[in-house]
């Protein structure tokens, strides 16, 4: 009998820490916004290396992205959104979920969308 080796399953590796650049980059917005809420919101608190760059935890950029949807995306005032974390936290968060999903949700039917298009053209 062979003894054939199991093809391992690599995992798939994650960056722990994100550059002010990546983050800002990824959010289409000024190093400076990222700086400036730092300072305005709690739950922002990069790390920094022995250089003083701002090092973002996946947590930091999963927190920017909730304040990124309530100002940027709901229209709420800096004021607001500050209240909004401060007053109803879990809400914010699930309100905030919600939309994550049902954004996926809807980018996946439309892409479901064009290639039954694309198909229907080849037939």
């Amino acid at each position: 009998m062979i003894n054939q080796a199991m093809p391992l399953k690599k995992k798939k590796v994650e960056k722990m820490y994100f550059t002010i650049g990546e983050v800002a980059d990824r959010f289409g917005v000024n190093t400076s916004l990222i700086r400036f809420w730092e300072n305005e919101f709690d739950i922002i608190q990069p790390r920094r290396n022995k250089k003083g760059n701002r090092l973002f935890t996946r947590t930091d950029v999963d927190n920017f992205h909730l304040i990124y949807n309530l100002v940027k995306e709901r229209g709420y005032t800096l004021p607001g959104a500050k209240e909004k974390l401060k007053q109803q936290p879990k809400e914010a968060l699930q309100e905030f979920e919600i939309i994550k999903s049902l954004k996926e949700i809807r980018n996946f039917l439309t892409n479901l969308r064009d290639e039954l298009g694309a198909a229907a053209k080849t037939v």
